[in-house]
């Protein structure tokens, strides 16, 4: 053991030694990227376009997720599963990760064909330089405006419309995005709510059955939902819920 703790000791002071005595190469400075940011006078205006444009793409990209949630299929669909959740009483059961998954691939699927039109009447003659910017987002806005007006109610457009308080254009397609976007919110929040009734409905029947089940036997102290739960989800099973759910969903916009 000494002659062991003789040998490290010993190649403890080598070590030091050797890290001593070599200064130039332990104190050499090791080189590290910087980035600076600063603020420069231009009298270019390709320049000062490029910077706007940038600053005009930060903006939209920021406002992306209000935009995806406010003007496809995404706000009823989410609203339909919360309703389904809540429901069948699990809880945290699914995730709010794959319910909000789910919503998202399912807007996909019910905006591809108008994200198809989008690509080919405005984005790609706009990405081959055959057309101008302002054309461009003029026919994809109009695009969009078709999906919004076709699932949206007239009832809600009219509030809108009444509420702008201005000139009654000629037709629907005349809107701007201002009264048409509120409009298709209002009417998705509708229709969302009208299937989540028609979705809770049995689930509630189902509890209401339990609860008068266990008072009449006088067990008063049992929570219904504990007995209900395994009930409503074997009901949901069996009539292959989810499938029925998303058919309805799909099915139910106007595309």
């Amino acid at each position: 053991m000494r002659a062991i703790s003789t040998g490290l000791g010993m190649a403890t002071a080598i070590l030091a030694i050797a890290l001593f005595a070599t200064p130039s190469v332990a104190q050499t400075p090791v080189p590290l990227p910087t980035v600076s940011f600063g603020v420069e006078d231009t009298t270019e205006p390709s320049r000062v376009a490029m910077t706007l444009q940038i600053l005009a793409l930060m903006t939209i990209l920021s406002l992306a997720p209000a935009i995806l949630v406010l003007t496809t299929s995404f706000t009823r669909i989410a609203v339909v599963l919360s309703f389904l959740r809540t429901a069948l009483g699990t809880q945290q059961l699914p995730p709010n990760q794959i319910l909000i998954g789910l919503a998202l691939f399912l807007t996909f699927f019910v905006m591809a064909p108008t994200w198809k039109e989008i690509h080919g009447t405005a984005l790609s003659p706009y990405l081959a330089g055959e057309m101008e910017p302002t054309e461009a987002f003029a026919r994809a806005t109009g695009s969009m405006k078709e999906f919004m007006l076709r699932n949206t109610r007239s009832e809600d457009l009219g509030l809108f419309v009444e509420l702008r308080q201005g000139d009654v254009p000629d037709g629907p397609e005349d809107l701007g995005l201002e009264v048409i976007v509120p409009s298709f919110v209002v009417s998705e929040l509708r229709t969302a709510f009208q299937m989540g009734f028609v979705i809770y409905v049995p689930f509630l029947v189902i509890d209401m059955v339990v609860a008068s089940v266990l008072m009449s036997m006088g067990m008063l102290m049992l929570p219904p939902i504990l007995i209900s739960l395994p009930f409503k989800i074997l009901l949901f099973v069996l009539v292959d819920g989810w499938h029925l759910v998303i058919r309805s969903l799909a099915g139910s916009f106007a595309t």
